[in-house]
């Protein structure tokens, strides 16, 4: 038969018969061939391989597999490797196991000192470092000799790699063996774990140790596996050593926090946590293993953390409050990476700073109550008239003391919630929960305290007078957005409305502004942050302002117009203010302006410009009404005071003017003397039926202009330092001496002050019929909107919608939508499952 390769080239060509070959006997051949490579073997373990040739070896293999003699190969090959094990490299590896060791490391007991116990240790892993590396550099010879063995035969046969048997022998032979001494036996691998155990410990105590050994050695346990087929979670490392080190470690690390615990220091542990943590982790990079990270990090984590944060953060001296109380940011800033790093939500901060926050605005209340106001710094006290000695501190009176303690109390607010507001940007990251949390905490105690609103109001009005004067624009900016800041926290932002509706009106109507441009940027965040519906009367405010300011100028052109030139005319100065956009206790004490002019006499000539001014008003307006507010407005006055007779120096010997500011009600009651004679005396009632001003607004004139030393332009008798009082008697001060000419009377009315509990209860009362009709309104929105809704969701939406300005009663609600049924507005109805509900009534 003709046969060939190559295609049609080799088409024709006989091919010669192959001469037959002598072969010897098939297994005295697989003998020869071993025999060679069993010496090949002993030379590459005694590192005599250097004449080895790896072509003629791979040969001697490949004739045994082609020979299907491969199983035998690889059980000889194995039968050999077992016995150099047992021959050659056990017996020095159990040389090193010493009974010093054994005690060192699996009974823990001190031997000597720490050199000797690092020394013994470490030369037991340097000799099963050596004996590894030895191994492992020669099967990877062995494993490249066989290597036709592996293709050839193991794969076709489903057997591991001759490598991969061959350097199990190791983990069999070696690391699994068993050593006998003194009556004990002990596991290699036990040994092994726990002397790298000790030497990490002896790390973790800041010793020194050969951290590339200990390294090798990991090397050689990852490298290693439980069983031939290598699967990736059972290397040793993770089966036999990780267990054992995680074990240690937890012992170590809950021996140290009980310790740590034991020193009651807060901030040690902190920055011991730290450190450790920074360790470990560095640790697994460099001598142990990466795999091991997370698992020794969350043990860390546990032992250190968790098990133990409440305890610390509870330590007296140095726990979180006094972190807090002592700006320890440092170790504030750690305690927070640390319990992130556990809790996600931070739940052991949250509550820690929630009770904090809210201890220490107690403690605000708290020193408020005990603070003694009397005496007020020069700084803080109410503008002195001019030519009053302002070297010595001035004594308040029990209205601005409570005033002052008003300011005290936000200023100490602002101040503790600058401090947490550092501590949250510098140490938390400005971390949303915390933030949350911390917002949370500081409305709770705001709004347990029950004059919140109305001191927050205090504190705009304070600064807003004169505050911010000689601020740069930016410093009035941050004024601003901490009142801001402050109203944000309010739970009852309806009642703060009403007290800044209350002191802004009285800052207008007096001139007591600092900037209008302040004031209207005031306004502006309001709006911004609580919408246009809260500024609305403030704006309305300012319009009226404006208005009047033209009215007035269009006025005084309308009387030069009229060619009228009079020296003593009284120069008017108006503000028409709409009713609804001004508070009732600005508008007169009852609510009502005076209404028709009998109620207030007033003098003739002020009679003759009210007529004066009503003409023109009402040349344009048809159907407009003026009612005027006497207790509003303020005149200059001058006075002439005459020389006294018999007296020839001094201020008293000639003739004084001064230009005295007083309120409309005190220039009515100051023109009275111009008609009486010069010893005649009025009683309190002559005064108030002449004017007809009102008790209270007549006693709060009378006392300044009577009892103060700098203003006292009326006599008073009896005399004494407290306040008017119906019965008392007075006549005109000649001897009143002023060393400025222009005198600024105090007016009562105009000072925005702490309302006292009488003033308090009838501000409740007003904000409570108020609520009723906010509370009307949004029960009919809602209703006209829906139609029909079921009781309980009624309400709780009638909650939702007015939780921004204030939290509704659910007994005010229903009381409401019970008058609202009554009125036709609803009607009830019920669901299908039979609950409660409402229908609009169109």
């Amino acid at each position: 038969m003709i046969s060939g390769r190559g295609g049609s080239m080799m088409r024709g060509r006989i091919r010669p018969p192959r001469r037959p070959k002598a072969h010897a006997d098939g297994e005295d051949e697989f003998e020869a061939c071993w025999d060679k490579l069993r010496e090949a073997l002993r030379d590459i373990h005694t590192r005599n391989a250097g004449q080895l040739s790896f072509e003629q070896l791979y040969r001697y293999s490949y004739k045994i597999v082609v020979k299907k003699a491969g199983l035998k190969l690889y059980d000889r090959v194995k039968e050999f490797e077992e016995k150099w094990f047992a021959d050659e490299v056990m017996p020095p590896i159990w040389a090193l196991i010493t009974p010093n060791l054994v005690s060192i490391t699996l009974e823990e007991v001190p031997s000597g000192s720490i050199v000797e116990r690092r020394a013994v240790g470490e030369k037991f892993l340097k000799g099963v470092r050596s004996s590894w590396v030895h191994h492992n550099f020669s099967m990877n010879m062995i494993a490249d000799i066989l290597i036709y063995l592996d293709r050839g035969f193991i794969i076709d046969h489903s057997r591991p790699g001759i490598y991969t048997t061959t350097i199990g022998l190791f983990r069999d032979h070696i690391l699994r063996s068993t050593i006998t001494q003194d009556g004990a036996s002990h596991l290699v691998f036990d040994i092994l774990n726990a002397t790298i155990i000790d030497q990490v410990n002896m790390e973790r105590e800041e010793d020194v140790i050969d951290k590339a050994l200990v390294r090798s050695c990991i090397s050689m346990l990852e490298g290693l596996y439980e069983t031939d087929e290598e699967r990736e979670d059972e290397r040793i490392y993770l089966t036999t050593f990780e267990p054992v080190y995680l074990r240690s470690s937890q012992a170590f690390y809950k021996a140290e926090c009980e310790r740590l615990l034991r020193e009651n220091n807060a901030s040690a542990w902190l920055h011991y946590t730290k450190r450790r943590l920074d360790e470990e982790a560095e640790r697994c990079q460099t001598t142990l293993s990466p795999l091991s990270l997370p698992k020794i990090i969350q043990v860390l984590e546990q032992e250190l953390i968790i098990k133990h944060v409440d305890e610390f953060l509870a330590i007296e001296n140095s726990g979180i409050n006094a972190m807090i109380d002592n700006d320890r940011l440092e170790d504030l800033g750690i305690l927070f990476g640390l319990v992130a790093r556990v809790d996600p939500r931070k739940q052991v901060l949250r509550n820690a700073f929630a009770v904090r926050i809210i201890e220490l605005g107690t403690e605000i209340e708290q020193t408020l109550k005990s603070t003694d106001f009397s005496i007020a710094q020069q700084a803080n006290a109410e503008e002195a008239a001019e030519g009053a000695d302002k070297s010595k501190p001035k004594t308040l009176n029990a209205s601005a003391q409570q005033t002052a303690a008003a300011i005290k109390w936000v200023d100490d607010v602002l101040v503790l919630k600058d401090k947490f507001d550092r501590i949250w940007s510098s140490c938390f990251g400005e971390d949303l929960i915390l933030q949350t949390a911390l917002t949370k905490s500081f409305a709770d105690f705001i709004n347990a305290f029950g004059r919140s609103s109305e001191y927050v109001s205090l504190f705009i009005d304070d600064n807003l007078k004169r505050g911010i004067r000689g601020k740069t624009e930016a410093e009035v900016d941050i004024v601003l957005d901490k009142a801001i800041t402050l109203i944000r926290y309010l739970g009852e932002k309806d009642k703060f409305e009403q007290y800044y509706q209350k002191h802004l009106a009285r800052r207008l109507l007096h001139s007591k502004s600092e900037s209008l441009e302040a004031e209207q940027a005031m306004i502006s965040r309001m709006k911004q942050e609580l919408g246009n519906n809260f500024t609305a009367k403030f704006e309305g405010m300012f319009r009226d302002m404006r208005t009047s300011k033209e009215t007035t100028d269009q006025y005084r052109e309308h009387i030069r117009g009229l060619g009228e030139v009079d020296s003593n005319r009284i120069d008017l100065n108006i503000n028409v203010l709409a009713g609804n956009n001004w508070p009732k206790e600005v508008m007169g004490r009852t609510g009502h302006a005076d209404g028709p002019r009998s109620a207030v006499i007033y003098p003739r000539e002020i009679q003759g410009l009210q007529d004066s001014f009503y003409k023109f008003y009402t040349m344009n307006r048809n159907g407009r009404v003026l009612n005027w507010v006497g207790s509003a407005g303020s005149a200059d006055i001058k006075c002439i005071f005459p020389k006294l007779p018999g007296k020839t120096s001094g201020p008293l010997s000639k003739e004084r003017r001064y230009e005295i500011n007083v309120t409309t009600y005190g220039m009515m009651v100051l023109l009275l003397f111009n008609e009486m004679a010069e010893d005649e005396w009025l009683s309190f009632e002559d005064i108030q039926e002449r004017t007809n001003i009102p008790q209270p607004d007549l006693i709060n004139v009378l006392t300044p202009l009577s009892v103060i030393k700098a203003y006292r332009v009326l006599l008073k008798e009896p005399q004494t330092k407290g306040a008017v009082k119906p019965g008392d008697r007075f006549a005109f001060n000649r001897e009143f001496v002023s060393k400025t000419i222009k005198i600024k009377v105090p007016a009562v009315s105009a000072a925005n002050k702490v309302e006292n509990d009488e003033e308090r209860k009838e501000t409740n009362q007003k904000n409570e019929e108020t609520r009723k009709y906010i509370v009307d309104a949004a029960i009919v929105r809602i209703m006209k909107q829906r139609k029909e809704l079921g009781h309980s969701q009624l309400i709780t939406e009638v909650i939702q919608v007015l939780s921004s300005r204030f939290k509704p009663d659910v007994p005010l609600i229903k009381r409401q939508i019970e008058a609202l049924i009554s009125r036709d507005y609803l009607e009830r109805a019920e669901l299908a499952d039979g609950s409660p509900a409402y229908q609009y009534v169109a």
